[in-house]
């Protein structure tokens, strides 16, 4: 078992597409099928030529990538009813493609057949089987994706393994079986499976999984466990309804927990990034609870927790994180204990010890601070910046002389409010005005105007997330909040914090934060 290869095959830009809120463009989906490649993904399913003119222009130009692993699939479904293949335009868009594989899916479920299609059982076998033989006849490497496989095993054996019999005769290269509305067990999908790879050895049998009773996962596994090859699903497991299987956590399970190859180690250390290049590709919110890649995945708070993993990872880590591309965290927070305070303190002056006040002393600020409502366990960056400040290492890129913001309505053209902004960097004057759509964006927008003649690194940095919490509700509006933001610059993320009872000022705290945090680093 251990020297077979199970290959990655993602439906992100297809199937993925299918998520509400989602809609790639086609250069989104080119920078995603190179930066799939590049993970090591044997098979990108990248869309329906015959559906829109979008999927048409995306195909005619992913051919001139040269990618060097993944091939990519054109996907559509098997004839019309009463047809034959060459007849179908569907088929004909398909070929259009001119992808080297292409995926039919075909109904495995009588219910389906009857019911849906509504046309004979017989006549579903015919559409599979000219379907695939069609295309073999073309030179196309074909996956035969067994839409509503499980269920219709379930209901009715016999014709579930027709379906597959009449694919194999076709010529059917793989046979991907489908757990289409989420509902199977993986105990039951182990046992299916083992039936359909024992019946067709001379075919790949591959798994297709939603995630309607989280178990899309669970399910994937299992079904390699029972000698399934190939794995279908989605970066981060977007996708119709509850989502798709998720390719991000499928492809660690598989090849870090059952010990079979996958992808190499150097391109399973760039699971993470890819993970998150994709979510911000597709505008979505990124999970940061998500296993193996999440922010939180290996991030310790207590302090009970944080004194064993500094002694043996092992102790509360199922794996090394950087193997998958990311990291430990140890969270700074009032139960942290002065063990992590120091390791913290350390990476930046290494001659601290444990004998030194500095940590005792932090920890007293840093528990001041939180009463005060600062919360660093999700703002980090704000406090590695305080603590080179505590530490006399931090030199000042800039320093505020003053802001003054201006909010007008009706707005004009969107644009409600207008900051002037006077800074001082390196002894010389720094000063902007600029509109925005709300005092914070104006804000930011003047900052950036301010200091990118001195810091053209400010360019790259986007803001990924804004966030407000009100901390003391009691005092209605004069309350204090907290305002938390998440930046990037393509490379890295990190997140920044500030407090005050004018949510301008909190704001401009961790705007501030946030560009310090990036000039440090350049």
């Amino acid at each position: 078992m251990a020297s077979r290869r199970v290959i990655a095959y993602d439906s992100t830009l297809r199937d993925g597409a299918q998520a509400q809120g989602v809609s790639f463009s086609v250069e989104d989906k080119l920078k995603v099928v190179q930066r799939l490649d590049q993970l090591g993904i044997g098979y990108i399913e990248a869309g329906n030529p015959g559906s829109n003119p979008k999927d048409l222009e995306f195909f005619a130009r992913v051919g001139e990538l040269h990618l060097q692993h993944a091939k990519i699939i054109a996907f559509g479904s098997t004839r019309r009813i009463g047809i034959s293949a060459a007849e179908d335009k569907n088929l004909q868009s398909l070929l259009s493609a001119n992808t080297q594989a292409v995926a039919i899916f075909g109904k495995s479920w009588d219910y389906q057949v009857t019911d849906i299609l509504r046309t004979t059982l017989q006549e579903n076998l015919a559409m599979i089987s000219d379907t695939i033989a069609y295309l073999k006849v073309q030179g196309k490497e074909v996956v035969f994706d067994a839409e509503h496989f499980y269920d219709g095993y379930k209901a009715n054996a016999d014709y579930a393994m027709q379906t597959l019999q009449a694919a194999v005769e076709a010529g059917a290269d793989v046979l991907a079986l489908c757990d289409t509305n989420g509902g199977t067990f993986p105990n039951e999908v182990f046992a299916i499976t083992e039936t359909v790879v024992k019946r067709f050895p001379s075919v790949q049998i591959g798994i297709h999984c939603h995630n309607d009773c989280e178990m899309a996962v669970a399910n994937s596994v299992a079904a390699v466990q029972a000698g399934a090859v190939q794995v279908q699903g989605t970066i981060n497991g977007i996708g119709e309804r509850c989502g798709n299987a998720n390719l991000v956590s499928i492809i660690p399970n598989v090849q870090l927990k059952l010990g079979l190859e996958c992808v190499s180690p150097a391109q399973l250390s760039e699971l993470t990034a890819a993970a998150r290049f994709v979510s911000e590709v597709a505008n979505v919110a990124f999970n940061d609870k998500a296993p193996y890649v999440g922010h939180d995945a290996f991030a310790h708070k207590g302090g009970m927790h944080i004194d064993a993993v500094n002694k043996n990872p092992k102790s509360y880590e199922h794996i090394n994180p950087g193997t998958v591309g990311n990291e430990r965290h140890i969270l700074v927070s009032e139960v942290a204990g002065r063990g992590a305070i120091l390791r913290k303190l350390q990476q930046i002056d290494p001659t601290l010890t444990k004998e030194s006040d500095a940590a005792v002393n932090i920890l007293e600020h840093l528990k001041a601070l939180e009463h005060e409502g600062y919360q660093f366990e999700n703002a980090e960056s704000s406090f590695d910046l305080l603590m080179q400040k505590l530490l006399g290492k931090f030199e000042p890129f800039f320093s505020l002389q003053h802001y003054k913001v201006n909010i007008y309505e009706p707005s004009e053209d969107g644009l409600n409010s207008s900051v002037s902004i006077h800074l001082s960097v390196k002894g010389k004057d720094a000063a902007a005005t600029a509109q925005g759509d709300g005092p914070v964006n104006a804000l930011d927008k003047a900052m950036r105007k301010a200091l990118e003649p001195f810091y053209p690194a400010i360019k790259d940095i986007k803001l990924v997330d804004y966030k407000v919490r009100v901390l003391d509700s009691n005092l209605a509006t004069a309350a204090k909040v907290r305002v938390l933001i998440e930046s990037t610059d393509q490379q890295t993320t990190w997140a920044t914090m500030g407090v005050s009872s004018d949510i301008i000022q909190a704001s401009w705290l961790a705007l501030k934060d946030a560009i310090e945090y990036k000039l440090i680093r350049v």
